[in-house]
């Protein structure tokens, strides 16, 4: 396999884009295999790395369905879920605690 050419940190040439640049244009990289790479320079770590895609090979974004939006929502709302008071925190509960504030911390909520 040949190696990727490395382009530095905007300095790739027109044509080329990260994800994020992708679907901030609408598109998605559709399937086609990465053509580059960019790096930034770090000082303490090895460089961040974005992976480059064609544009004009790029495809349309996927419009949501009734299904994807539903689904969505039910991911979301168990995001809010506590198990340990099977309650609605509202906010999404923090993967760090693994239950809601309250629960967490039941001392804290005592004093105030």
């Amino acid at each position: 396999m040949a190696a990727l050419p490395i382009y530095r940190w905007r300095l790739a040439p027109d044509g080329l884009a990260t994800r994020r640049q992708l679907r901030s244009l609408g598109l998605r990289p559709g399937g086609q295999d990465v053509v580059a790479q960019l790096e930034r320079p770090r000082r303490r770590r090895g460089p961040l790395v974005a992976y480059l895609y064609l544009v004009d090979r790029a495809l349309p974004v996927r419009p949501m369905t009734v299904g994807r939006t539903a689904a969505l929502a039910k991911a979301n709302a168990a995001r809010r879920w506590c198990p340990a008071c099977r309650r609605d925190a509202g906010y999404v509960i923090p993967a760090s605690l693994g239950m809601c504030t309250p629960c967490a911390y039941p001392d804290e909520q005592r004093v105030a």
